[in-house]
């Protein structure tokens, strides 16, 4: 590999969830860049013995020394822990180490020393407990960028679809939807295909919100109000985007010949057909970000720690997907 070969950094995530396994899992395949684990490193060790991996342990304090990946071996950058671990155990002195994780990637993304980041699962409440304010990576991630609107992405293998709404009770999604927020985050997805994805001319489809798209107003307005003159607005400036259409054939095999992405008006109008057709090989990307991240899109999973259980494909997907955008 020449020395152009992309770093990429994954953040271990909550240290008494299947974070730590999945990670040491990177261990056991190849992969055409530089990958380098955040973590402490007697918890990776400790949690190998347990799963009894044979890993080659490297650990660096400076990222410019991580070298080329190798199967057999993982690049460590320590992070160390407020609290001893025990699989499955939450405990709020650990809730720095993740945050802590966190920060030291996106520093390096931001200097240029790592080309792309990749999170493990969080625990959000233990964070929140710990008196941190803390609402999800992608915020996170946006105030440490300085993102103005982040954007959740969520790829499978033949479909991609992003979120205008994201984690919102559904009684509030559409207060929560404005004609030029729509407009700016469609702009952010269009854009980010194009750069990251290098599709050379996105074609967007855009969901109604309310059933068969508010059949002409009758079940709804928001598609007259706020979805459609957006659209129109993308339209005019010469982006291929289409919509709103109803959510309930959007998603047959035609219709996604001829559409990149699909922007849903809210999580579960667009993930569950996703997670249908791609469950378990589904990255979320985070758009509208001056790095490139990627991660899980699955949960700690407290009860499959140290069990050998965790099944490890999705975070295998993040990494390659980084690769490939970074």
């Amino acid at each position: 590999m020449s020395d152009k070969t992309p770093l990429v950094v994954v953040s271990s995530g909550e240290p008494a969830g299947i974070g730590p396994d999945i990670s040491l899992a990177l261990a056991g395949r190849p992969f055409a860049a530089r990958v380098a684990v955040l973590g402490d490193p007697a918890l990776l060790a400790a949690r190998a013995r347990q799963l009894e991996l044979a890993i080659d342990f490297r650990e660096h304090r400076d990222a410019r020394d991580v070298a080329a990946h190798e199967p057999g071996r993982l690049h460590v950058l320590p992070v160390a822990l407020g609290a001893p671990v025990e699989p499955g155990k939450l405990d709020t002195r650990n809730a720095p180490y993740v945050l802590a994780m966190l920060r030291h990637a996106t520093e390096l993304c931001l200097a240029g020393t790592a080309q792309a980041l990749v999170t493990a699962p969080v625990q959000k409440s233990v964070i929140t407990q710990s008196g941190a304010p803390f609402t999800g990576h992608t915020e996170l991630l946006a105030e440490l960028t300085g993102a103005p609107q982040p954007v959740m992405l969520l790829a499978g293998k033949t479909l991609r679809v992003a979120l205008a709404t994201t984690h919102l009770p559904l009684r509030d999604v559409a207060d929560s939807l404005g004609r030029a927020k729509l407009e700016g985050l469609i702009r952010i997805v269009h854009r980010d295909l194009r750069r990251r994805f290098r599709i050379e001319r996105p074609r967007v489809l855009v969901l109604g919100l309310n059933p068969h798209a508010g059949e002409s107003g009758t079940l709804g307005t928001e598609e007259q109000t706020v979805i459609e003159p957006a659209v129109r607005a993308l339209a005019a400036d010469g982006l291929d985007v289409a919509g709103p259409v109803s959510a309930d054939t959007a998603f047959t095999p035609e219709s996604l010949e001829r559409c990149d992405v699909v922007v849903a008006m809210y999580h579960d109008q667009g993930l569950p057909v996703l997670k249908a057709l791609s469950f378990g090989e589904i990255v979320n990307v985070t758009l509208g970000l001056p790095i490139v991240r990627t991660s899980v899109d699955h949960g700690t999973a407290l009860a499959l720690a140290g069990t050998g259980r965790a099944r490890p494909e999705s975070l295998f997907a993040a990494v390659e997907l980084a690769i490939e955008l970074a």
